[in-house]
């Protein structure tokens, strides 16, 4: 995978500097009131959303006092064109001022912003980084399918059940979907194998748009989708089934996942302390992702906790949920909000392995 050369140039100060680590060379920003960083802040700019934590170390817990998530669509388009749109652009744009500007009023001293399949994909991600250097100071880095898979799994895995059975966590994105299979004890984790498939809600519906002439129709493109994701996660099914027998484990993360656990709460709108940590029986999300697909549109807009905004990309998701179901078959999956941005947080806090409780003060 390609990584990004920052562009030239000075940035507009932000309240600290943006630089490159002398040693890896990976962009952040670099402490210009403290000897040692006093704060951290990570951003992910998805192929769907954009989204902000800003941390600090307090009692050995990493305390987030802000946070952002925009969508964005970056992705918009780019299975087609191979490019980002400009209005895409306009939008992450926008969305990252914002981030710009809290980090500068949270004085924040380190930061990392990483950009995931949308960049690795468009032939144009120069001139988005570019742009976003420009206006807000930020700079993106495109990161390996390998490292977002890595980020992801550090990011939520504490909250995998406990058990001596083989665990997966998975992150359904925006551009793609990440399996991992990991070694988990709350405290420390390894992963074992893993998979990224370049099918994620954005890019599988505009692989297969949804249907909306009629049931039938409805039923048809969700079975396409399903065929296309069962493809791509083949080599991954065939050495997941040594395990077939075996009690195992499974962990999500992602706005699919996520949704999917808020209509089964029936919630008239999301609420991560409802959501995050929940444990869900494995047939009640197949269940949901069944009724969900075969809803119209307008009816899945109407659901409080889905809206109009992810009404249209809920169906490819729960198109690669069934997927994963199928093949690792778990009686539960354990629901996670949380991820990459936690991921970099323990990174920049230097506790990745100890994995210390992130904990949220912050009020929206």
């Amino acid at each position: 995978m390609r990584q990004m050369a920052a562009p030239t140039g000075r940035p507009p100060r932000t309240g600290a500097a943006v630089t490159k680590n002398r040693k890896t060379g990976a962009p952040g920003l670099r402490p210009t009131a403290f000897t040692r960083p006093k704060s951290y802040a990570a951003i992910d700019l998805g192929t769907n959303n954009c989204r902000l934590l800003i941390a600090r170390p307090q009692n050995g817990e990493l305390v987030v006092i802000d946070a952002f998530s925009r969508i964005v669509r970056l992705g918009e388009g780019l299975h087609s064109s191979g490019r980002i749109s400009e209005a895409a652009i306009d939008r992450a744009v926008s969305a990252l001022a914002i981030c710009a500007d809290k980090l500068r009023r949270r004085h924040v001293t380190l930061s990392r912003a990483v950009a995931t399949e949308a960049c690795r994909r468009a032939a144009n991600c120069d001139e988005l980084a570019s742009r976003v250097r420009r206006e807000t100071g930020i700079v993106l880095d495109v990161i390996s399918a390998a490292e977002e898979a890595r980020l992801a799994a550090l990011g939520c895995h504490n909250l995998m059940e406990p058990g001596d059975g083989p665990a997966l966590i998975f992150d359904i994105g925006g551009g793609s979907t990440e399996l991992m299979h990991v070694d988990s004890d709350g405290q420390e984790i390894t992963i074992r194998d893993w998979i990224s498939v370049p099918w994620g809600v954005v890019s599988l519906t505009e692989h297969v748009p949804p249907a909306e002439d009629s049931l039938e129709a409805r039923q048809a493109s969700y079975a396409q989708m399903r065929a296309v994701t069962r493809d791509a996660f083949a080599a991954f099914a065939q050495r997941a089934s040594r395990f077939a027998g075996e009690p195992l484990r499974l962990l999500g993360t992602s706005g699919t996942v996520t949704t999917l656990a808020s209509v089964f709460l029936d919630l008239p709108r999301y609420d991560r302390r409802a959501v995050d940590g929940l444990v869900v029986p494995a047939d009640a999300m197949r269940a949901i992702s069944r009724r969900l697909a075969e809803a119209s549109l307008s009816d899945r807009a109407e659901i409080g906790c889905i809206g109009r905004e992810r009404a249209d990309l809920v169906v490819a998701g729960c198109a690669i949920l069934e997927s994963i179901i199928d093949l690792w078959p778990a009686a539960r999956i354990g629901v996670a909000d949380r991820g990459i941005r936690e991921g970099i947080l323990r990174t920049l806090a230097g506790q990745s392995r100890t994995v210390p409780v992130i904990r949220r003060e912050y009020r929206k």
